[in-house]
């Protein structure tokens, strides 16, 4: 029998127990532990035989740990732990800010690619698995037009975002895409949208005690990446009805490449997502993602890795006999 891949969680809210139940569906996987920057006695999890270790914990070496799946959020954990952890274990991240994507690649292969572990950045499904479909899109139907589609659903990452303005106590943000751009991509019209023209955002917020709602307001809309370029509503509402209205977490979406392969032809592809859970479903990617940085990592493919670099078979448990046998 194959030794499981050892794995640890860093960070432990929605996306870290998403993960931990990841790992508890896969039998070649095996979870060393949490590791928090909170009190390790405060942290409870679903399984209460999963350990929880201090943050600290990490500068150690540990040699029982294969990959660390980092659960924080874009906007100022993971451009911070991505690198620091990537000098020492091999590590898989879900880093969303799309505008800044390259240069987070550059700061973690500087790391990697010198202390010999395999870091694969921005998993999950957008950036992750809609970011293949947009590039099999265009492989296939050079002569065309990508259109990506998101909601309506709770972005994690807009909604971290969100929280970090100050004077906002809690609050989340959805995603609302324009039905009538939506039909128009899949009529095959292959229309020009703006980012205002796909999506509208809307947020819904508990102020802090003393804050001023037009100051949040205006932090909020102003945003850069995450809510400047868009038409973004802010909702104010009290901590009852946010616990009560809002502790769901749908999300999807769809990425559509609609072109022509000659005179005559409209060819349209399209790849859908409808999910009851984004951190749980991200977590599933992030799993499977982290399979393959190990396996990555044993065969000495080092440095950091997106999407584009892993092959499909490295994130199946089977075998590659027995994908070109059941799934090919």
């Amino acid at each position: 029998m194959n030794t499981p891949i050892r794995i640890g969680i860093v960070g432990y809210g929605n996306l870290g127990r998403g993960v931990e139940t990841a790992i508890g569906l896969n039998n070649d996987l095996e979870l060393v532990g949490v590791f928090s920057r909170r009190d390790p006695g405060s942290v409870i999890t679903l399984n209460e035989a999963t350990r929880v270790y201090p943050y600290s914990d990490l500068a150690m070496d540990r040699d029982d740990i294969d990959v660390l799946v980092l659960c924080g959020g874009s906007r100022s954990d993971l451009p911070v732990q991505t690198p620091e952890l990537a000098a020492r274990y091999s590590v898989v991240d879900s880093y969303d800010n799309h505008a800044h994507i390259p240069e987070h690649f550059a700061a973690v292969d500087a790391v990697a690619a010198g202390a010999g572990t395999t870091a694969i950045i921005s998993t999950g499904w957008d950036p992750g698995m809609f970011s293949l479909n947009r590039v099999f899109g265009e492989a296939i139907l050079p002569k065309g037009e990508s259109y990506t589609f998101w909601g309506r659903g709770l972005s994690q990452g807009h909604s971290e975002a969100l929280r970090r303005v100050p004077g906002v106590a809690d609050g989340v943000q959805y995603t609302l895409p324009a039905e009538d751009a939506i039909a128009r991509v899949r009529s095959g019209e292959n229309p020009e949208l703006s980012t205002r023209d796909k999506h509208t955002r809307e947020c819904f917020v508990v102020l802090a005690e003393g804050s001023d709602a037009d100051t949040v307001r205006e932090e909020i809309v102003t945003m850069p990446d995450y809510f400047e370029p868009y038409d973004t509503t802010v909702h104010f509402i009290s901590a009852e009805e946010l616990a009560r209205d809002h502790q769901g977490m749908p999300h999807g979406g769809f990425v559509i490449r609609s072109g022509s392969t000659s005179a005559d032809t409209t060819q349209v592809i399209e790849y859908r997502l409808a999910l009851d859970s984004n951190p749980e479903f991200t977590a599933a990617v992030l799993v499977a993602y982290a399979r393959a940085a190990a396996r990555m990592s044993r065969a000495g493919d080092h440095g950091a890795k997106t999407v584009y670099d892993v092959a499909p078979g490295l994130l199946s448990p089977r075998s590659a006999a027995e994908l070109r046998a059941d799934l090919l």
